[in-house]
């Protein structure tokens, strides 16, 4: 028997049907479950399936019994679950998971959970708990088995292995004295359990959130325990018995503890981000230079940032030098929380025991961890200049699309970019999807990106760099949770909170040309002006570059003419340019070294080019240099949706022409009657014989001389004094000029970039 039966028997839960008390023969018993937190039970989700569709509609229909008494839950948060409540799973796959609130359950005795999956570098000593029938009679089954390997997301069990009714026991790691995974099931000749640390991937669930407060019910519960006077079995004492402090190294089972139960009580951060850059942070000052590991994590709560820091080395270090970083960094890491909090929400009593705590307990550090956190706790902000990543987002969110290699499915990746430079890989699939299914494949990969991305009020910019064919997609309009029936800030279009722009994929894979250095060089210092991105050249006797007797600039000319087009010039275009003639405009612009473009990537008419071109140009001159175009954009993009919203209408939609205009969208206004002129009949003028017909026209075609037409016809309109029937005219908002506006931002000194392939140095080559 396992020297922690006094601890986890107390917390083990027989799962059942709802009343079945202490039925002897166990007729309507599910499972095992135990006590994470006060009154909250975790289980397998395969255990709770056997209660039907009762479970999964969020009904206490969970039989709970325990050394406590008997009682009934409910299931907040299961993966997987059926897609309807009355569907059957005939599959269960990991992580298996069900998390039940158990109101009535408060009082209970919670086991200690680990925070990190188990490195199997030799076989670990395991208890196995739970309820079993396999005597005939219900009772505690205990047995010791090994956990000796991992299989995808399963820890491979041998020696004892679950037998029916332990599904959802817990799993305790005989050497440090945690629970490190459930009971799911058994094969032929080796068991297999859940990694307890599969259960942040329950935070992905909706309604997930609640786990924070579970796993800080968890921590205040065990540090009430720890300093409990009652003489009650503890688990960090238990922990400190089996394993004292001279062993442990890093941050014993008190001091953390100690530390966990006061993050607990911290107002939590708004997301990953607030975590990591803290923790990025702590990682900097403790060991002087960046040191970004390979894989990142998305922590949800204060205290798992602790977990990433306290086996903290440095390979560029001694062993000797590096061996207290980690618990350093955690104390310099808490300090920082502190400072956040405190700047955030103001000054608290739990603030100061978490500040006071932290100083008394790095007592012992080095001088120099010790001047750290007084610099961090000291009221106001450290001297010195604060650092990019203090200024902002922790990292922005770079989506990276290949044109597909072959077929129709184009490759993607979602990555981490730090300071306009370091990049770390999270999410990606090599053989892609269609390009119908890009926006609802990447939603959740984005999702999780942005969320490491965010820092406080600081949103992680989305930097798409893309084949130029998808140039059109309105990754503006992406939505994170577009199914969500509440507004707020997921179900808000991506382009209407944080910066949304296109990179180009192509010239992106080659180092920059002078072109491009330059432009972007000139458009950082400003002013910004628009230029046509297409300028139609007109045959003799031609007077409206829409018509079809106008000859189309070639790429070659368009080149040229951007080329030399004045510094800080942006090119414009009232049309989509993933395709036809806009595609080869925006392939000279690129050519040209024009870093920064505007285009209309939806579809609309061209009544509106000339305003568009006027507008776009107001804008640009708004924003005065690069750096300063995102604000107004956003802003812009709000404007456009809060218009729709006016006109009881999606973006882009327009009266008929035969609407009547008193009939205003869900009793809203009409607009005021307009009157609007006919044009001289002396302008109109035949068709210049000696005019280009060889081409077709080109309804995208978007210049001067289109706004010279408009203007003119509206002159002349004024001068007949003949109105047109105002219901002719359609009704448009103040900002429809902007609809579907996209934009390409593209720096020539951000990443990705192919260096050279370089071979390993030869045998001693190092040592020069």
């Amino acid at each position: 028997m396992s020297a922690f039966e006094s601890l986890v028997r107390p917390a083990l839960v027989r799962v059942a049907a709802p009343g079945d008390g202490y039925d002897p023969l166990g007729d309507r018993y599910w499972g095992t479950g135990f006590f994470i937190a006060p009154g909250w039970v975790l289980t397998c989700a395969h255990v709770v399936a056997k209660g039907g569709s009762a479970v999964w509609k969020g009904e206490r229909a969970v039989g709970i019994v325990w050394d406590g008494g008997v009682t009934t839950g409910e299931v907040v948060l299961a993966s997987p679950r059926p897609t309807v409540p009355e569907e059957e799973l005939h599959r269960w796959d990991f992580p298996d998971l069900a998390l039940v609130r158990v109101p009535d359950a408060r009082d209970a005795s919670c086991v200690r959970l680990s925070e990190r999956r188990p490195v199997i570098a030799e076989p670990i000593p395991v208890g196995l708990h739970g309820w079993s029938r396999v005597t005939g009679r219900l009772g505690i089954r205990e047995a010791v088995g090994e956990v000796h390997g991992v299989d995808g997301e399963a820890l491979l069990l041998r020696g004892t292995q679950p037998v029916e009714g332990l599904s959802g026991g817990p799993v305790v790691d005989l050497d440090r004295a945690v629970v490190i995974g459930l009971n799911k099931g058994r094969g032929a000749d080796e068991g297999a359990a859940v990694p307890i640390t599969s259960l942040r991937r329950l935070y992905r669930e909706r309604g997930g959130e609640v786990l924070s407060e579970v796993m800080r019910e968890h921590d205040r519960h065990h540090l009430a325990r720890y300093r409990s006077l009652s003489g009650v079995p503890d688990w960090t004492r238990a922990q400190l018995r089996h394993r004292p402090p001279t062993a442990q190294g890093g941050l014993d089972p008190g001091r953390r503890i100690h530390l966990y139960g006061r993050l607990a009580e911290l107002p939590q951060p708004t997301g990953p981000g607030d975590v990591l850059h803290l923790v990025d942070e702590a990682r900097r000052l403790t060991v002087g230079h960046d040191l970004r590991p390979v894989l990142e994590v998305a922590p949800r709560t204060w205290r798992e940032g602790v977990g990433l820091l306290h086996e903290l080395h440095d390979p560029n270090q001694e062993e000797e030098t590096a061996s207290g970083l980690g618990l350093n960094a955690v104390f310099v890491y808490a300090a920082k929380v502190a400072r956040h909090v405190r700047e955030r929400h103001g000054e608290s009593q739990v603030i100061r025991h978490l500040a006071d705590w932290v100083t008394d307990a790095a007592a012992e550090t080095p001088l120099l961890t010790r001047q750290a956190i007084a610099a961090v706790l000291a009221a106001g902000r450290p001297t010195g200049s604060r650092t990019a990543r203090e200024a902002g987002a922790r990292a922005d969110v770079l989506v990276e699309i290949d044109t597909p290699p072959y077929g129709r499915k184009f490759p993607w990746r979602v990555k981490l970019l730090f300071d306009g430079h370091t990049i770390t890989p999270l999410h990606g699939d090599d053989e892609g999807v269609e390009r119908e299914r890009l926006r609802d494949t990447l939603r959740e990969p984005l999702a999780d990106a942005l969320a490491r991305g965010d820092r406080g009020e600081h949103l992680a910019a989305v930097e798409a760099l893309l084949p130029r064919e998808l140039f059109d997609e309105p990754l503006d309009t992406w939505r994170l949770s577009p199914d969500d029936e509440l507004f707020d800030e997921r179900s808000l279009p991506l382009g209407q909170r944080r910066i949304v722009v296109i990179r180009d994929a192509a010239r992106n894979k080659r180092p920059p040309a002078p072109e491009w250095h330059m432009r972007w060089r000139t458009a950082g210092l400003g002013p910004l002006r628009a230029v046509p991105l297409r300028a139609e050249v007109l045959t003799a006797g031609g007077d409206a570059a829409h018509a079809a007797r106008t000859r189309r600039e070639s790429p070659r000319q368009a080149w040229v003419r951007l080329s030399e087009a004045d510094d800080g010039s942006v090119p414009v275009y009232c049309g989509p340019v993933g395709s036809g003639d806009g595609l080869k405009a925006m392939a000279a612009a690129l050519a040209a070294g024009h870093p920064i473009a505007l285009w209309r990537s939806g579809p609309h008419d061209h009544a509106d080019c000339a305003e568009f071109h006027e507008r776009a140009d107001g804008l640009l001159l708004e924003a005065g240099r690069a750096e300063a175009l995102h604000g107004p954009v956003i802003s812009l993009r709000k404007r456009v949706a809060a218009d729709a919203d006016l006109m009881g209408m999606d973006v882009g939609t327009e009266l008929p022409w035969d609407a009547d205009p008193d009939d205003g969208p869900d009793g809203a206004l009409a607009p005021e009657p307009t009157t609007v002129t006919d044009p001289d009949p002396a302008a109109d003028t035949d068709p210049d014989p000696h005019a280009d017909t060889d081409t077709d026209p080109d309804p995208h075609a978007d210049t001067p001389a289109a706004a010279a037409e408009s203007e003119s016809v509206t002159a002349t309109a004024a001068a007949s004094g003949s109105a047109i029937p105002a219901a002719r005219v359609p009704a448009r908002s103040e900002h429809a000029w902007a609809e579907h506006l996209s934009v390409l931002f593209d720096p020539p000194d951000r990443p990705p970039r192919e260096d050279p392939l370089q071979g390993p140095p030869m045998l001693g080559e190092e040592e020069w």
